[in-house]
């Protein structure tokens, strides 16, 4: 039922836009904006309006929304950088509202990443698709081996292997191999089918050209002046369970400053001092792996302790023998999307791992899913972020004083496969796990909007985007 909800909720979000005319879809150019009461002087913490008309290719106004647009501030000269909330009105206009929390020169862009049509095409897709990513597995007995198609699904007649995860909850199938047992399964691979749900005329909307356009033409740039403007009010120490507004916080000389809580910024002998006794999960995929990359540069005696796997998708442990420190890194189960075989034998969802946590009050647990997500049908991701959410609540009725932080996904650079692992779909994903999340007693690092701030438009984010989600994790444990 909850799964069902959820979905009906996004399809009002995305209605149906069928068209047969690209003239008749949102043009970027045609568009109008308009500083609602534009002021002589802006002081820092205001708030500024534009009001966005969306016109079609032919100069006519829309009379619907759905279209999908980013908005964000930014002062590269001070390394400042901030999202814009947009508002939908649902008949072709729009609010951007920036709020203004630095001064000096600021820079203001609107980004049409995807007309309403287009994003609607997206999402119908999506909801038809089911076997766009095709699983190879390995089965090895002995000196033989074997690659067989594997999958969420299988339609096939063959015999099949089914494979449980959490009683029935979780199934992963393959074609049975002549003269192997089901047990020989050992790899994992995958690959896009090269198929798509597109029609010709959907797929033009996606055009690089197309994507990612600037709308804001006029009054880029405004002046930000302190204005003897009083302090904002003092906020708590940042701690889980805070709501994170959007924009939760805003970057200022490279550093992430929350804008919900007090972050307090940890040297080098506080971090060693918070760590010491503590035993960290990191749940996910290899956006939270570069982590594991990023902390031995910064604490010396974090050392990685050598498990015997091979290939990037293995499991990853750092240590500190002297401190008691654990930090482990484990990859999310399927769906995971990737050319290169990686080993099963000790595979697990994210919720059975929290279900293995015995938990306590130096027990920390990081968790992120949804790039490897985004080629499946919506309902699997839902599905795995209300069985986490359940997981979650299971460890907190033996283990209140565990700490869990939701790590949301990222932006990341425009994919080939335009149609599988578009920005939209994270989107979607994003909005969907702040919602399923929300009541819930957990920490939360809005990576969403933290990566649009940084304008880091990569699937891997840089060391200074990483390094202040590690300062966030670590107000929230410390």
């Amino acid at each position: 039922m909850r799964v069902r909800e959820i979905t009906e909720k996004l399809d009002q979000l995305i209605p149906l836009r069928p068209f047969t005319d690209v003239k008749s879809t949102t043009s970027a150019a045609n568009s109008i904006t308009t500083i609602l009461n534009p002021q002589d002087t802006y002081c820092r913490g205001d708030q500024l309006d534009i009001l966005l008309e969306v016109k079609d290719h032919l100069g006519r106004r829309k009379e619907y929304g759905g279209d999908f647009l980013r908005a964000r501030m930014s002062s590269p000269s001070l390394k400042a950088g901030a999202s814009g909330k947009v508002t939908d009105f649902n008949n072709g206009t729009y609010l951007v509202s920036f709020t203004l929390f630095w001064e000096g020169g600021v820079s203001l862009s609107v980004l049409f990443m995807h007309p309403s049509e287009g994003a609607s095409a997206l999402w119908r897709a999506r909801k038809e698709t089911g076997d766009i990513i095709i699983f190879q597995g390995k089965f090895v007995n002995g000196t033989s081996q074997v690659l067989s198609e594997c999958g969420l699904t299988l339609n096939s007649t063959a015999e099949l292997c089914k494979y449980l995860f959490g009683g029935d909850h979780e199934v992963f199938y393959c074609m049975k191999p002549q003269h192997m047992p089901c047990e020989a399964l050992t790899h994992v691979s995958t690959r896009n089918r090269k198929s798509s749900y597109l029609t010709v005329k959907e797929k033009s909307l996606f055009h690089k050209s197309k994507v990612a356009v600037e709308i804001m033409k006029d009054f880029k740039h405004i002046e930000v002046s302190q204005c003897n403007s009083k302090s904002n009010k003092i906020k708590g120490k940042c701690q889980v369970g805070l709501k994170s507004p959007f924009p939760g916080g805003y970057v200022l000389q490279d550093r992430w400053i929350p804008t919900f809580c007090n972050q307090i910024q940890l040297d080098t002998m506080k971090i060693n001092d918070c760590l010491k006794g503590k035993l960290i999960y990191l749940l996910g995929d290899s956006t939270l792996r570069q982590w594991t990359d990023y902390l031995p540069k910064v604490l010396k005696t974090l050392k990685f302790f050598d498990l015997h796997g091979t290939g990037s998708f293995q499991k990853r442990l750092l240590l500190d023998a002297e401190r008691h420190t654990q930090i482990q890194w484990k990859k999310h189960s399927y769906p995971f999307f990737t050319v290169n075989l990686y080993s099963v034998v000790d595979d697990s969802y994210i919720p059975l791992e929290i279900d293995r946590v015995f938990g306590d009050q130096n027990t920390a647990i990081v968790i992120t899913f949804g790039h490897h997500f985004r080629p499946f049908p919506i309902d699997i991701f839902i599905r795995r972020a209300i069985r986490i959410r359940k997981a979650i609540e299971r460890l907190f009725l033996r283990s209140p004083a565990t700490k869990v932080i939701i790590k949301t996904e990222n932006i990341r650079e425009m994919p080939m496969e335009r149609q599988w692992f578009d920005e939209f779909h994270g989107y979607i994903q994003y909005l969907t796990l702040k919602d399923i999340f929300k009541d819930l007693n957990v920490g939360v690092i809005d990576a969403w909007d933290m990566t649009i701030a940084y304008n880091a438009n990569m699937l891997h984010p840089p060391d200074v985007v990483i390094r202040n989600q590690i300062d966030m994790f670590l107000n929230y444990i410390c």
